[in-house]
């Protein structure tokens, strides 16, 4: 009992009376009027409230040591605690995943096919078999009495799946539905971060979009959702007009190594390529076509048709007859691929 004698220090003897009917209180030995009034005190005074607490938490040790059975129960018990966390994580892990997968599918179903092309690496979910197994996986967490172990709140998930989200008229708005509640359940999910911007991009909301963009690519663990936070980023800076802020985020796909381990970045080259038209340095904007083809020659195709598609490419060629010849000269293969499409 050595760690109560600072207790007793300078205490007057209503103090020490009061410390003796705290330990009797922690050994369950008072009557009831008087542990009332200790209760009253330990609720209103932090002092009491402190001592009180390592009364207990000395008696739970004599306990333990006195008998070592003890020490064995708390331990099970508390990996039983700690398997019951991990679950509770793994539940709603798999919640926010169905909730991002059903999300996607309905902002995708919302957008036209061109921009699912430009936007989406991985293919949609189908909606209603996802909404199916959303709904039997939440009851089977409900009735099987595993929701208390999460955090989430696994009826207003039933309810999401039971109707309220069909009173939602638009798929664009259920889409952003469950992806704020994929974020309410996992703030760092980085998927679902860059699919809200999507929506917001596709709204017109820019500086919304760039917000989101930004933080992913800020903090993003995984590499491929940088990359796709940089070239949206890149993309936004385009269309203001600001090249120069673009090609330093195109620049960082390629710097990474990110278009040589995921070939889908290959349009980084050829952003960086209209960049370099829309800063007015033709020279350099014909390196890059050329890097493109040389790294990625079967997008050849594709990106004669973005050519096309390029207002600041079609200017560079009409307006700079140097250049259009320079560029037949150097990417035969893009006005062969551009002639057959």
């Amino acid at each position: 009992m050595n760690g109560f004698e600072d207790w007793m220090d300078g205490l007057t003897e209503g103090q020490l009376a009061l410390q003796y009917n705290l330990s009797c209180l922690a050994d369950g030995e008072l009557d009831e009027s008087t542990a009332a009034r200790a209760l009253v005190k330990i609720e209103n005074d932090d002092e009491c409230r402190t001592f009180f607490e390592d009364i207990q938490r000395c008696a739970r040790m004599h306990r333990d040591v006195m008998e070592p059975n003890r020490i064995s129960a708390r331990i099970a018990m508390m990996a039983g605690e700690l398997q019951e966390g991990q679950e509770g994580q793994q539940l709603n892990r798999r919640l926010a995943t169905i909730f991002y997968q059903l999300g996607k599918a309905y902002v995708l179903s919302a957008v036209d096919f061109e921009k699912f092309r430009e936007q989406v690496f991985a293919s949609a979910v189908p909606i209603a078999q996802t909404k199916t197994m959303g709904r039997g996986f939440v009851d089977g967490v409900l009735g099987g009495n595993r929701a208390g172990h999460s955090q989430q709140d696994w009826a207003e998930a039933r309810h999401l799946f039971n109707g309220r989200l069909e009173r939602i008229e638009e798929p664009m708005e259920k889409g952003v539905r469950l992806l704020e509640q994929v974020l309410e359940i996992e703030p760092d999910h980085e998927e679902a971060r860059i699919y809200l911007a999507f929506v917001h991009t596709n709204q017109g909301h820019s500086l919304k979009a760039e917000r989101l963009y930004r933080e992913v690519f800020d903090s993003a663990m995984v590499l491929e959702n940088r990359g796709h936070a940089a070239m949206q980023i890149g993309q936004l800076f385009s269309k203001e007009g600001d090249h120069r802020k673009a090609a330093t985020y195109f620049r960082w796909v390629t710097l990474s190594g990110l278009a040589e381990r995921e070939p889908r970045f290959w349009a980084a080259y050829f952003n960086l390529a209209i960049a370099s038209l829309g800063m007015k340095r033709p020279q350099r904007g014909l390196l890059w076509f050329r890097d493109l083809l040389n790294r990625f020659p079967d997008q050849a195709s594709e990106a004669a048709r973005l050519c096309m598609g390029s207002p600041t490419f079609r200017d560079a060629i009409e307006s700079d007859s140097e250049f259009a010849q320079a560029f037949e000269q150097w990417c035969p293969e893009l006005l062969h691929a551009a002639n057959e499409g």
